[in-house]
């Protein structure tokens, strides 16, 4: 009956980017308004899904493609939480990249691009198998690709160069991987607890090297040590698209691809006795701390924003190589949580450049009393990074913490602790230049060295960045309540996984 949500869905993107392609560059309020109307049409859909979740659950869409072969879109409750943060951050993304690229050239190109992104991060997000996930995951890829060089510049096309000289190699990888266990364990679609245990020891080399695979062909787009290098140098892309990048799309779906793979293709308990997650861990440990330790060494503000990226995504890979239902919690609210305060961050690093053509921290002296609003919203994502009590990025890590005191590896409360100590290292300082030294000379300007007019960014920049600021803000003082990101990925984690019954 519902098996048309999973395919509305995906065409409420995939529909208006392939419109928007064919659009002459002057119609400028057309584009503008299939942009809205999809993102908008999106926000309907999962409020539809939302507000009946018992009657649309495990709503799906199945296309036998061969023998063993089937293309799976199905709405289950990890795909909601992911596709309801992925519709709210399209839709204040794409009002921001209006307002962004006004009177830029080449917007037909963006916006088409950018609105197939979207669609592929949604068919991620609905992938009822692996072999979906894996299609869709490469059409991301693909379509993310013409973004990063949209600017057409030689530190431009360069980011693009090495963003697939990594993540091609990855894809080939995955797919081998994807191919092994077609071959292992037959045609299967994600399962709570996975559905590998039944192959038991007779297997076990052969599993171990797969998962592997697995994580090493998302963890290029999860940015795990050491196959994170694309992503700083992807910073030369429009602001729009690096506050895409690491709040919902690529960075997210790596790490929502490992989230599938250890709870849904091994299950945490048979990935366990492989051996697998005590490496996982300590990888995702490690690239934590040198997220931090790079993130320090940057003057270029969004290159700083990218090391912490590269660190905070970590933590969702690291809770879900934790046994226990707590570190699984964690994982899977940071999910939510680090895209909410990354895009917050990213946002305010674009109305700087493009107000002031402010780019570099030490050009932020005074920013706060010339940007009040901006500065506010950078505020609250950057103590929300450090981890401040009632912020957002608190209720991760202590639900991470707590978690892996109760799986006994209390070595893990030494990497949080000290990444926090890191965090608090990169963001204070740039919180101290911008609220408490006076302006040191002109602002540098954007486009020539013209700096806008107005006590702050243009309405359009300010709205969607006072939006995420105020929810990665809300989830954080309100995380104990009903609907909430912790609620639902303590549901997700309790229920569906079934780790109340342990």
């Amino acid at each position: 009956m519902s098996g048309w949500l999973p395919l509305a869905l995906i065409g409420s993107s995939l529909l208006p980017g392939l419109l928007i392609f064919a659009l002459p560059e002057r119609r400028r309020g057309l584009r503008s308004a299939l942009n809205l109307a999809g993102a908008g049409l999106k926000l309907l859909l999962v409020a539809l899904l939302l507000a009946d979740a018992e009657r649309h659950a495990e709503a799906q869409w199945r296309l036998p493609l061969a023998a063993g072969l089937e293309l799976v879109l199905r709405v289950d409750a990890l795909s909601l939480l992911f596709l309801t943060l992925s519709a709210l951050l399209w839709a204040l993304t794409t009002v921001y990249a209006i307002g962004y690229l006004e009177g830029s050239p080449h917007r037909s190109r963006f916006f088409g691009f950018f609105s197939l992104c979207v669609a592929a991060t949604t068919g991620i997000a609905l992938a009822g198998n692996l072999f979906t996930l894996f299609v869709f995951y490469e059409i991301l890829t693909l379509v993310t690709y013409p973004l990063v060089v949209h600017r057409g510049t030689p530190a431009a096309l360069a980011a693009g160069r090495s963003y697939l000289l990594y993540t091609m190699p990855a894809g080939a990888l995955l797919l081998v991987a994807v191919a092994g266990l077609q071959v292992l364990a037959g045609p299967q679609d994600f399962t709570p607890g996975g559905y590998l245990a039944a192959l038991g020891e007779a297997h076990a080399v052969a599993l171990t090297a797969l998962f592997a695979a697995l994580i090493a062909g998302f963890g290029v787009k999860a940015a795990l040590v050491p196959l994170h290098g694309w992503l700083p140098r992807a910073m030369v892309a429009p602001a729009p698209v690096t506050a895409l990048l690491h709040a919902v799309a690529v960075v997210k779906a790596g790490a929502f691809g490992i989230v599938r793979v250890v709870h849904e293709v091994y299950g945490s308990a048979f990935a366990a006795s492989l051996g697998v997650l005590t490496p996982l861990a300590v990888v995702a440990a490690l690239t934590i701390v040198w997220g931090s330790w790079r993130a320090l060494a940057q003057d270029e503000l969004k290159k700083r924003l990218a090391y912490s990226t590269v660190s905070q995504v970590a933590y969702i890979v690291l809770g879900t190589a934790l046994l226990g239902p707590l570190a699984a919690i964690g994982a899977l609210v940071h999910l939510v949580h680090q895209g909410l305060m990354k895009i917050t961050l990213f946002f305010a690093a674009g109305n700087y450049a493009e107000t002031l053509g402010v780019h570099l921290v030490s050009q932020m002296d005074g920013i706060g009393r010339r940007m009040p609003w901006t500065t506010l919203a950078f505020t609250v994502g950057a103590l929300g990074m450090i981890g401040v009590p009632a912020t957002a990025g608190f209720v991760s890590k202590m639900h991470l913490g707590a978690g892996a005191l109760a799986a006994g590896q209390g070595w893990v409360l030494g990497v949080l602790a000290l990444s926090s100590l890191l965090n608090a290292m990169y963001f204070l300082p740039i919180l101290h230049r911008a609220w408490f030294r006076p302006a040191r000379g002109p602002w540098p300007g954007a486009y020539g060295g013209v700096v806008r007019d107005g006590p702050d960014a243009a309405p359009l920049l300010l709205l969607p960045l006072l939006a995420t600021g105020a929810s990665a803000l809300v989830v954080g003082v309100f995380a104990g309540l009903a609907w909430s990101p912790l609620d639902w990925s303590a549901h997700i984690v309790l229920t569906i996984w079934g780790y109340g019954d342990d």
